[in-house]
């Protein structure tokens, strides 16, 4: 054909993943970060601030998930089975918290349980969210294009350190979010956080980083062989870039700024996991066009799929605009 269907699937779902974390991650750090505000009043602001947004993000998330079931059937059918039982644990997570975040406001002398409730379940799913992308960077053992693996694969000292990597990150997305949205007192201890997390996080991307090239060869070719690690530089450049203009916002109160470089962070992560995967769906097993379904189901669905997108970003953005803006601490949206 004239143009690269299945190039251009892999980077539809590409950015739906991308939009999914940087759009419910913030939202998912709002709950990691509840122990740190001990008064309900402030959890009150801080749900707030996520409420008229916060379950349309999910929406980017089915779309990635049922994309690459229906574009990448081989993909999904070998990745899933290597990621049950993180993917399960994340789906229960974010089904709990979403009862917790409507439970909170109905109940006053439970209020605390639901609170903690939707602090457990935003801490497991961004948790199984890093873990599964650790699972599948270190590598998902295929025979014969089915998952020839074991039951615990997925669970490893890398994996655990993404999983770890992905909560703070969060929670630096969520704090931003909070020093975006509020003001006085509550947006003062959420720039605080900040930049506890943010050291955090820089620290826990730079450990990840260095250890992966040494997972697998071909990552460890494709950062530091010619020509891809003149590309590859560009990464870690980026990335200095974003944490001095974090800093630089958290520490002369800016408020956008600290938010949009904590995602500018996320966005130049995801690159370089381009980098390191491309042309692989699953990393060193199944190439993007061996995990393709057929042109003409990839030509079908792009036809839904270029009408359904600019829809759901049309509505993202109309969202996020009609409710743009500080929050008010005596208002509430519920």
């Amino acid at each position: 054909m004239m143009f690269d269907l299945a190039f251009i699937w892999a980077a539809l779902i590409a950015f739906a993943v991308l939009a999914y974390v940087i759009l419910d991650g913030f939202d998912l750090g709002i709950g990691i970060l509840f122990p740190f505000f001990p008064k309900r009043h402030d959890r009150d602001v801080m749900t707030n601030s996520i409420a008229p947004v916060w379950d349309g993000n999910e929406t980017w998330l089915v779309l990635g998930g049922g994309g690459l079931m229906a574009v990448f059937p081989v993909a999904y059918a070998t990745v899933l089975p290597a990621l049950y039982m993180p993917i399960i644990l994340m789906l229960l997570g974010l089904i709990f918290r979403g009862v917790a975040f409507e439970f909170r406001w109905r109940t006053t002398r439970g209020s605390i349980w639901w609170d903690w409730g939707f602090c457990i379940g935003s801490t497991i799913a961004a948790m199984m969210q890093g873990i599964a992308l650790g699972a599948l960077v270190q590598g998902i053992r295929i025979s014969n294009r089915a998952y020839a693996g074991g039951w615990w694969d997925w669970l490893t000292p890398f994996s655990i350190t993404t999983g770890v990597a992905v909560v703070v990150g969060y929670a630096l997305l969520g704090a931003t979010w909070l020093n975006l949205k509020t003001t006085g007192p509550l947006q003062a201890h959420a720039r605080k956080i900040a930049m506890v997390s943010a050291a955090a996080t820089l620290a826990l991307v730079g450990v990840v980083s260095l250890w992966t090239p040494f997972i697998n060869r071909v990552y460890f070719e494709r950062w530091f062989g010619w020509p891809t690690a003149f590309f590859s530089a560009f990464v870690p450049l980026l990335l200095v870039l974003c944490a001095a203009a974090l800093w630089q916002g958290l520490t002369r109160d800016k408020h956008l700024q600290p938010f949009l470089a904590a995602l500018g962070i996320f966005v130049i992560c995801f690159a370089g996991l381009g980098v390191s995967f491309y042309p692989y769906i699953v990393p060193g097993a199944l190439t993007i066009w061996e995990a393709a379904a057929p042109d003409s189901s990839l030509a079908f669905l792009l036809v839904g799929a270029s009408v359904l997108i600019p829809i759901i970003l049309a509505y993202t953005g109309y969202a996020y605009w009609v409710f743009r803006g500080k929050i008010d601490p005596e208002e509430g949206y519920h």
